[in-house]
């Protein structure tokens, strides 16, 4: 492991405090390449417009229409907390602008699989729908949009991922990642592709005299949902991506959530005032995805969709149980999964290139959590593999993988396709997370395959694990209001929270919990505690450690505490 301290550019730290950004704030914001304050403005009013994602004219024009005929429209979801967030804005924000029929349609990931299919195509029609409008998918979804269209369906595609060689033939698309989109922000989530679709969507009512700019409806409060959708799936957070995760936080503190994500906070016991990015993440984000991966996301949209607080409580509940029972499954089949891993080689060598595991017990729905802990466990890129439970797709291997930096898993499992034909009979995702399914006994030809490319791609360097952080912390910065103000800010996937290193000495440790690290630490001559939550090898007496900074509340008292991320030996 590698603890490497981030380049801190002089110049736009110095602008930064000049225009009073505190000095530790500043330095980190320059760390991660914020040049000005501008760009630190998280106001409505900067976010992109609407205008720059190709298709958006045509998407808000054929959702007046359809609203104007009191046409149905069906939204067909994701099966991950992107998009259910996507269908409840969808759901919400058609109907504030005058939607009088829409309903939604999500499917279930054992039976259906990912995406529009041409079987959920067909029970869509089967509702009376005259518009179908997907949301989080379908830009893959090139067999479903044709069997839709023949059956005399409009169809809306609202997408993120990346496309294929072939787009779907629908009415409109709108995905800032298709071919001719000018969009900054590549990275958005679907959730806030939708919420950009009724930003376009109202203009064009307000165009037609449905309403001025003074009786429109406010979409301002889908901006909690947009905020959770957009960190739970773990895109990037550029400035646009930010402006609107802070935005809905805003409105969390403020009190202004739906009924649904109050809930959802009371049962994870976090603090709606004190609402972080790491709560999106960590607490509200895991209940949501529990449903889609163990029992039925509907459970999930309900939640965020009702405006009745009891109702909401018992479905966050709800999910919360499901939740449990994801973290029991995916306990046991983690422990076996890193048995079977580590297998792969032999103690004091190296693991391979890229990781593949299967065992027949797997449940398919935690694959892609068992793939993200041992793809951080050995750093390599991983894939975990169940059998599919789908009617009519025995003995077929239904995978999810994660990757490192270094390693586009998507483009891999292109080019996997392409060296071995008929083994992958579909696939797709991002750079960092992908799923496929394997024909039934081909398990072998791509787990070498994999490692293949794997082999070719990654050197040395890219294999060693490293911690970027932001240096040394000064003893001043030590101090619970400061870890606050920095919990305050938005922090995710490519603007990474504040992670700092420093030699420390170790006064004392021992096992909590049987799995964690208790640590008493002298920092700068002052004492300190500190957790490694997951790790058991005890530490010599002075170690560069990678931490970062939190509270811990004991009787009235709250101190600092180090979490620590890892160590350099």
């Amino acid at each position: 492991m590698n603890i490497v301290a981030r380049q801190v550019p002089p110049r736009a730290a110095w602008a930064l405090e000049q225009a009073g950004v505190h000095p530790l704030l500043a330095r980190l914001y320059a760390a991660r390449g914020v040049l000005s304050h501008d760009e630190l403005d998280d106001g409505l009013s900067r976010l992109l417009p609407p205008a720059g994602l190709k298709g958006i004219t045509d998407a808000a024009r054929l959702l007046a229409d359809a609203i104007a005929a009191q046409q149905r429209i069906c939204i067909v979801a994701d099966y991950d907390c992107d998009g259910a967030t996507a269908c409840a804005v969808a759901l919400r924000g058609l109907r504030l602008l005058g939607a009088l029929h829409v309903d939604y349609l999500v499917p279930d990931r054992v039976v259906d699989g990912y995406g529009l299919t041409a079987s959920i195509a067909r029970r869509v029609k089967e509702r009376g729908t005259d518009l179908l409008v997907t949301v989080d998918n379908g830009i893959a979804s090139v067999d479903g949009v044709a069997e839709a269209k023949a059956l005399g369906l409009a169809v809306l595609v609202t997408d993120h991922h990346l496309p294929g060689e072939q787009l779907p033939t629908a009415d409109a698309i709108v995905n800032p990642n298709q071919p001719g989109c000018s969009f900054e922000s590549k990275a958005i989530a679907g959730v806030g592709v939708m919420f950009y679709v009724l930003l376009a969507l109202r203009s064009e009512l307000r165009a037609r005299g449905a309403f001025d700019k003074a009786t429109q409806p406010r979409l301002e409060p889908l901006l909690p949902l947009v905020a959770l959708g957009t960190v739970a799936d773990v895109v990037r957070l550029d400035a646009n991506n930010r402006r609107l995760v802070a935005q809905g936080l805003k409105r969390i503190r403020a009190g202004h959530a739906p009924a649904g994500i109050a809930a959802l906070f009371s049962a994870a016991g976090r603090r709606m005032d004190a609402a972080t990015s790491f709560d999106f993440g960590f607490a509200l984000g895991p209940r949501i995805n529990a449903a889609g991966r163990l029992s039925d996301m509907s459970l999930g949209i309900e939640c965020l969709l009702t405006d009745d607080a009891g109702h909401a409580a018992r479905l966050a509940a709800q999910l919360d149980a499901i939740n449990r029972e994801r973290r029991e499954i995916e306990g046991g089949m983690r422990e076996q999964a890193l048995l079977m891993a580590e297998n792969l080689f032999a103690e004091g060598e190296e693991p391979p290139p890229a990781v593949s595991v299967f065992d027949p017990d797997f449940h398919e729905g935690v694959v892609g959590i068992v793939a993200s802990r041992i793809k951080d466990k050995l750093h390599r890129p991983t894939f975990v593999f169940a059998n599919s439970g789908a009617p009519g797709a025995e003995g077929q291997l239904k995978g999810s993988g994660r990757s490192i930096a270094g390693f586009h898993l998507r483009d891999a499992l292109d080019l996997v396709a392409k060296r071995h034909p008929g083994v992958l009979l579909k696939f797709g995702g991002h750079a960092m997370a992908a799923g496929c399914t394997l024909a039934a006994g081909r398990f072998a030809v791509f787990e070498q395959a994999l490692a293949q490319v794997a082999r070719e791609w990654l050197d040395a360097a890219a294999l060693t694990r490293r911690i970027d952080t932001d240096g040394t912390l000064a003893s001043e910065y030590c101090r619970a209001d400061l870890v606050d103000t920095l919990h305050r800010e938005v922090w995710g996937q490519g603007f990474a929270p504040p992670t700092f290193s420093e030699e420390v000495e170790v006064l004392s440790q021992r096992l909590v919990g049987e799995k964690h690290l208790s640590l008493k630490l002298r920092h700068q001559g002052r004492p300190v505690d500190g957790i490694w939550f997951g790790h058991t090898d005890p530490l010599p007496g002075r170690v560069l450690l990678a931490f970062r900074l939190d509270v811990n509340e004991w009787k009235g008292e709250r101190r600092v505490q180090f979490l620590v991320e890892g160590a350099q030996l």
